[in-house]
Order: C-alpha cells, then structure tokens, then sequence
C-alpha cells in the first residue's frame, strides 16, 4: 500500500470486530471520503461477542498491522457489544454545560442496569424539546461496562498506539454514511457481529448488538464442510441467495451447504433487526425508519440485500465511503470501512439530501475466483475516555 507523509494531528479511525480490523484515514471536503486504508483478518477467539478475550493477542496482531502499513498511530478506536447501552433522557430545561452534566449523573442510575462505578458514561444534549410536561432538556446518553473499554484501551496502549478516544461503533457508521437524506434511517452493518442504530438525522436514537454475523455463518459452514474460514467467505460469495442451485458451479455438496448456511442465518439476522425494531417501536414517542442503510461484508453477498428489505419491509441501499483518489481503499473491500471512515472524524460532514436509489444486486464470485479447498482438518460524538494511561516510549 502506497505511504504518503502522515500529518502528526492526523487520527486514523481503527474499527475491531470478531474475525477482522479496519482502519481508514480520511479526507472531508464536503464530503467524507478515504485517503488510506487497511485490513487484515484476526485470529478466532481474540475478540468473543464484540469484547476483547486476549488482551495480548489483540495488542501483537495490532502491533505489526500498524508496522506493516506505516499508519499514524493516534487512533479513535470503536466498540460494539451487548454491554453498552444508549438511552434518550429528557431533563428540566437547563444550558449550562456543567448542569446538565451534573444532572445527567444524577439521574444515570434510573436509566442504566449496571452499577454506576462499573460503568463509563458519556452524553450528548440534543437541545430543548416540547414535551407533555412542558419543555425539557433532551439528551443522550451512553453507559459502557468500564472493563470492555479498558480492555481495548489497554490492548491499543500495548501496541504502541494513542488512543485519543473511544467511540460507539454505532455512531462512527451514522457519521460515514448519513447522507443528507431526510426522515429517520435505520444503519446496519453485518460482519464479525450485527450492529443496527436508528438515527434522525445524524442523532442516533436507538442502537442494538446481535452477536453473530457473516463470520458466524462463515465459521458454521467451515466447520461442517472442513473448510478455512477464507474458503468459506468466498463460496458464499460464489452461492449467494439468487441463483438457482443447478446453475451454481461448484461441488454439489459445498454448494447446497453454503445455500442451507445462508438462508438460515440471513432469515434469522433479518428477523433480529426486525425484532429490534418492534420493540423500538413499542416505546412512547418511537420513531419509526423509512429506509436502511446496508454496510459491513453482507453487502457483496448476491441476494442478502432483498432479504433484509423483505423482512423488515424497507428499501435498502448499499453503504459505503468512497476513495479520495485511486487506490486509497488499499485494496480492502468499500464495504468493510465505512465504521473505520467514520471512526476518524468527530462530526459528520453537512451534505446535500439526496434520495435513495435502489442498491444494485452483486453479482456471484465467479469459480475461478475460489481458492482450491484443503484437505479437512480436525476439528458521539463524545468519546467514551477510559482512565488515562501513561503515553508509550517513543520508539527509536
């Protein structure tokens, strides 16, 4: 990957999911595109359900990523698990940052099930709402577990990168792929696990972690048919959910299984986004989404498109940020850097509303492209800021 000179202020954007790390440095003109980008798969069982297991192992596969691509090394790094939680308070009518702020950790506890010293909270006001009960001061609010973020922290400090905060995955993937179009938006990217976040405008008011995702199935289907997880993506691609069977080259057993694989998992992923929304729904004041935004790996599987749309009802367009220039994806799928992009940026760029366009179908992976199988093996905006650690040594 082409190295031009990296500016010191520079933050690269570092999205850590199961299976997979992102990372994108990205130019704002208006717009949000990407100057730099990488990718690398991790290792099974470094990150379980979003959360990181081995510290260690997660800080050495960071290490020699960054020394491999010769990345900044201040970084926003983002998180996505069950253990975070977004609520919408509303407060008496107060502007006065420290009141609001003293409020909201008054009022904390009400709103989150976790004990207030094991969590790190964070909040944004939204400005002043009309309510039943008169005018209020609506804010949102962010609690997450204090050893799911200072176990990415301490990984990052051990490789040797500055962490200048951590974010919600969530709010990353709003900022890289907000548009300008109006009403409400329903974001979901699907990969290493499903994360899902509601959003009018760029304020997200509903946001929600199903473990499981492509990798998932990937893992599923190599399992049963003593495959590499890399095979495994790949027939997917190859199969998808469109063509008919008999038409799909391959061996006729990995075929129907990766088909038996996705239907399945792509049903029941479907149906947790729909669930998630129900139950959005239920709560007073809801909004409901009037399109989805599909980003993450599942985007290049033929046919998960329709499925999703199908299922929750609402058209569905593709997300992803585009290159600043040729080549500046570094050869890593669009798909998979749109939380990256958005990780290293703070505010989401002002855009002209557009409206959305039907996404384009992909096409299966050709044969040719499968690699030959093995022979079977035995089987928010404001940053959530954990405790300060001291900087690294600088290094020689």
């Amino acid at each position: 990957m082409a190295s031009p000179r990296t500016s010191p202020k520079t933050v690269v954007g570092l999205d850590i999911e199961p299976g997979f790390v992102a990372a994108a440095q990205v130019r704002v003109n208006g717009s949000l595109t990407v100057e730099r980008a990488a990718g690398a798969t991790l290792p099974p069982g470094v990150l379980r359900d979003g959360e990181v297991a081995d510290v260690e192992a997660l800080a050495e596969a960071l290490r020699e990523f960054f020394r491999t691509n010769k990345l900044g090394k201040r970084v926003r790094l983002g998180v996505a698990t069950q253990r975070i939680v977004v609520r919408t308070i509303d407060l008496p009518p107060l502007d006065d940052d420290k009141q609001i702020d003293a409020a909201v950790r008054f009022q904390a506890q009400d709103h989150i099930p976790m004990p207030l010293e094991q969590a790190v909270l964070s909040h944004q006001a939204l400005g002043t709402v009309d309510t039943p009960e008169g005018p209020r001061t609506r804010v949102v609010l962010v609690a997450a577990r204090r050893d799911v973020v200072e176990r990415f922290h301490a990984a990052a400090r051990q490789a040797g990168l500055r962490p200048v905060g951590i974010d919600l995955a969530a709010f990353a993937m709003i900022r890289a792929l907000h548009d300008g179009t109006s009403g409400s938006t329903l974001y979901v990217s699907v990969g290493g696990m499903t994360n899902l976040a509601l959003a009018e405008g760029t304020t997200c008011v509903f946001t929600r972690v199903v473990p499981g995702g492509v990798e998932a199935l990937a893992a599923a289907l190599a399992e049963r048919r003593g495959l590499t997880l890399e095979h495994a993506r790949q027939w997917f691609l190859h199969v998808g959910l469109t063509t008919p069977l008999e038409q799909v080259d391959g061996d006729p057993e990995i075929v129907e299984e990766a088909r038996s694989v996705l239907v399945e998992g792509v049903r029941r992923i479907a149906d947790e986004v729909r669930n998630s929304l129900d139950f959005h729904r239920a709560q007073a004041g809801a909004l409901a989404a009037q399109h989805a935004v599909l980003t993450g790996p599942a985007v290049a599987i033929p046919g998960f498109c329709d499925e999703l749309g199908a299922v929750t009802g609402l058209p569905v367009t593709a997300g992803v940020v585009d290159e600043a220039r040729a080549g500046g994806h570094g050869g890593i799928a669009a798909n998979r850097l749109a939380i990256a992009a958005g990780l290293a940026i703070e505010e989401a760029p002002a855009r002209t509303p557009i409206e959305p366009q039907p996404m384009p179908e992909p096409e299966p992976a050709p044969m040719a492209e499968l690699p030959p199988a093995p022979e079977p093996e035995p089987t928010f905006a404001p940053a959530l800021e954990p405790t300060p650690a001291p900087e690294p040594e600088a290094e020689a």
